[in-house]
């Protein structure tokens, strides 16, 4: 009788085991990344299950990337941040919801990919688009997103700034052109899927000014052919850095997960998803494989002129910044 009870608890207990919910991870990550976490939460699942025999299930929230900060601050239980500027994780480190040392938690300033920023245009370039100069023509509309809003948009701004700076220009210059630019926007995106989709769904704009895997995404969304890629002169690196969630992995017990969830994106199977997603990886093998998919350009870094994204997010950025001395949202 002893044995048979034994042997009946322990069915119970194995059942239970087998009921037991998949643990969760929820990665807040901006905009134009969700085809990428797409294809990569798949590959981390099945490689996770492979290494420890655990199902997991990781959900997805995108949005434009200060927006997500935002969110995650005012309490999105979120895991991990996935996102395009170091502001945004700067912002959740001075509140206490990241480590403040942040960027030494994982390598290369806990940025796994990079990425710049291009034009997109209409099939054909029926405008003639082919440097920054030609953002300020007269007849030349300009999609970008709300540098309020998104680090797209952050980019977008900073690329032009320094775009000018690169030729030699002065900020003064620099200054003058980002007016000139932002009075050919119709309308500022909430973020970069928004923008794609004022340029492509609505039909507004001459010129998208987005993040070179932008570039992918338009293609499997809305077909090849649609958009032509523009490489400028000269653009920005893009760093797109992530963090652990302190506050929610405390709570959840989703610490040593979601360490290897972002562990694993530098891994070489990661990379290679990233770079089919034109995301530029830091693995120099992988990135000399996509050579066809990074085309050459000039990249200067956000420290070349601006000191750093948190500089910058003060002087540019921040209200009664240079954004609001040079333009009025419409």
């Amino acid at each position: 009788m002893k044995i048979s009870l034994r042997i009946a608890l322990a069915a119970v207990a194995l059942a239970a085991s087998t009921l037991a919910p998949a643990q969760t991870l929820l990665n807040a990550s901006y905009d134009v990344a969700r085809e990428f976490y797409k294809d990569y939460n798949a590959a981390f699942i099945a490689h996770y299950q492979k290494a420890t025999g655990k199902t997991i299930k990781i959900d997805q929230a995108h949005g434009g990337s200060s927006a997500q900060a935002r969110a995650v601050n005012d309490g999105l239980d979120a895991d991990v941040v996935t996102m395009n500027t170091t502001t945004d994780l700067d912002f959740l480190a001075g509140t206490g919801v990241i480590a403040k040392d942040w960027p030494k938690r994982f390598p290369n300033n806990a940025s796994p990919t990079t990425s710049t920023m291009l034009f997109l245009v209409r099939h054909g370039n029926p405008k003639a688009i082919k440097d920054w100069d030609d953002l300020t023509r007269p007849g030349v509309q300009v999609i970008v997103v709300n540098p309020k809003t998104g680090g797209n948009g952050r980019m977008a701004y900073l690329a032009a700034w320094g775009a000018v700076r690169k030729k030699g220009g002065t900020d003064a210059q620099a200054a003058e052109f980002i007016a000139k630019l932002y009075k050919n926007v119709p309308v500022l995106a909430k973020g970069g899927r928004d923008a794609t989709t004022i340029f492509l769904q609505r039909n507004i704009g001459d010129v998208l000014v987005t993040f070179e895997s932008e570039v992918v995404s338009v293609e499997r969304e809305f077909g090849a052919g649609k958009v032509d890629a523009i490489h400028p002169s000269a653009s920005i690196v893009a760093e797109n850095p992530v963090a652990l969630v302190e506050r929610t992995v405390a709570k959840k017990g989703t610490g040593e997960l979601a360490k290897a969830y972002l562990d694993w994106l530098y891994s070489d199977e990661a990379q290679e998803i990233a770079a089919r997603h034109a995301l530029r990886p830091r693995n120099p093998a992988i990135l000399k494989k996509y050579a066809g998919t990074f085309k050459p350009i000039q990249l200067f870094s956000v420290n070349d002129y601006f000191g750093s994204l948190a500089e910058a997010q003060k002087v540019h950025f921040n209200d009664g910044g240079q954004l609001d001395k040079l333009y009025t949202v419409k």
